[in-house]
């Protein structure tokens, strides 16, 4: 019996770090996918659309949507996983039909057939990724630390797409980029029916609190203006970044590796926040990264043909991206608490990202079609050093341990 009871406690020991690897794995997989479309879109999409005879304004139009979408979507998405818990159904759901909308390309239907195809498309999509966060803590369990290492696969799956992307385009017409998504949305829809199945809870209801004290709260107010304004200089960035690098002579695989660039020094500054945060505060952070941020727009309008400094301006996505976001989550958390904290991520996503970024886009379009696409940068340094000078004013640091 005794030797029967070891044998059974060694044959545990010994599936429990394959049975690890698998769950990393599939929880890894739909992340590497979902980012490897983004990686796929975001420096060729505008770059396509131009290809497609669409005018600048037009384009700025059709990328807004992108962000636009992110305004609701989270909310409504993040609404249904509570209500029902079916999360992991829900991710399904709406990688399936994100793709089925975003076949609606194939059609060539014009501005506003492409304007409704994309807004639909968009909307599915960005719903998967809120839902998968929540689906990836709760599989995770205790072993939360683990997170990064799932979420590296996004960043790697953003950057292969990119340069695989990138280096196809050189062979192939612009034309042709919708088919070389395709296996992506093939690899989407499949990863998403490997995701780990949940057991289907409910989030308990919140206490009635304090949810509007915390939103109209000085200090809050400041840290959305700053995030909202922050993503308004984005939108030239996500916008017409490709497309003003092609007007300097930069080829489709260069365009894509300075992407990739971007995304690499992001990486690497998640990897040393966590340094950065003990010597210095959220609000030097903040104004550091702001002003960073408005440097790197100068040089992308005026020095983009020195490539020395273009790559540096690519690396200081890590203070216009990757300080900024890091200190926002722990903003949210801070403030939010526990109850509101999903109500705090939904409002961040929306207001700065989906609102910031989709205003950034529309305005960007307005400037380099009345002026240039370096017209369009030195609008982002413009909304930079208001922001530097609001969260100069009101930014405060987050309580430690949160408001419910």
């Amino acid at each position: 019996m005794r030797q029967h009871a070891k044998a059974l406690s060694s044959r545990i020991r010994f599936f429990l770090p394959i049975r690890g690897f698998v769950i990393y794995w599939r929880l890894s997989n739909l992340y590497f996918w979902f980012f490897a479309l983004l990686g796929g879109l975001l420096p060729y999409w505008s770059l396509y659309l131009e290809g497609q005879g669409f005018s600048y304004l037009q384009i700025a139009t059709l990328m807004a949507t992108i962000q636009l979408t992110k305004i609701i979507a989270p909310s409504v998405w993040g609404w249904l996983g509570d209500k029902t818990g079916q999360r992991v159904r829900l991710v399904r759901f709406g990688a399936i039909t994100g793709s089925l909308f975003f076949a609606g390309v194939f059609m060539e239907p014009g501005f506003y057939g492409l304007l409704l195809v994309m807004l639909a498309f968009t909307f599915f999509w960005n719903a998967i990724l809120p839902l998968y966060e929540v689906i990836t803590l709760r599989t995770l369990g205790t072993n939360k630390e683990k997170y990064g290492r799932v979420r590296l696969w996004g960043s790697v799956g953003f950057i292969g797409a990119v340069a695989l992307v990138g280096g196809l385009l050189e062979l192939v017409p612009i034309q042709n980029l919708p088919w070389l998504l395709l296996p992506v949305f093939a690899g989407i829809a499949v990863s998403a029916f490997l995701v780990p199945a949940e057991r289907g809870e409910r989030k308990p209801p919140a206490p009635k609190g304090s949810l509007k004290a915390i939103v109209t709260h000085p200090a809050v107010v400041t840290f959305f203006l700053m995030n909202f304004l922050l993503q308004v200089s984005h939108g030239a960035y996500y916008t017409f970044f490709s497309i003003h690098l092609e007007q300097h002579g930069y080829s489709k695989l260069s365009i894509g590796l300075l992407w990739s660039l971007g995304v690499f020094a992001e990486i690497a500054l998640f990897l040393v926040m966590h340094r950065l945060t003990r010597h210095l505060t959220v609000r030097q952070i903040a104004i550091g990264a702001l002003t960073l941020t408005m440097i790197r727009w100068i040089l992308i309008a005026e020095v983009t043909d020195v490539v020395a400094v273009l790559l540096f301006a690519q690396l200081l996505h890590a203070a216009s991206y990757g300080a900024l976001h890091a200190i926002s989550v722990q903003y949210i958390q801070g403030f939010f608490g526990k109850h509101h904290h999903g109500q705090g991520q939904a409002l961040y996503s929306g207001l700065t990202f989906g609102a910031g970024g989709a205003l950034g886009a529309w305005l960007s379009g307005f400037l380099v079609d009345g002026f240039s696409t370096s017209a369009a940068f030195w609008g982002g340094a413009a909304a930079m050093a208001i922001a530097i000078v609001i969260t100069w004013r009101g930014l405060r640091p987050p309580p430690v341990h949160g408001e419910d």
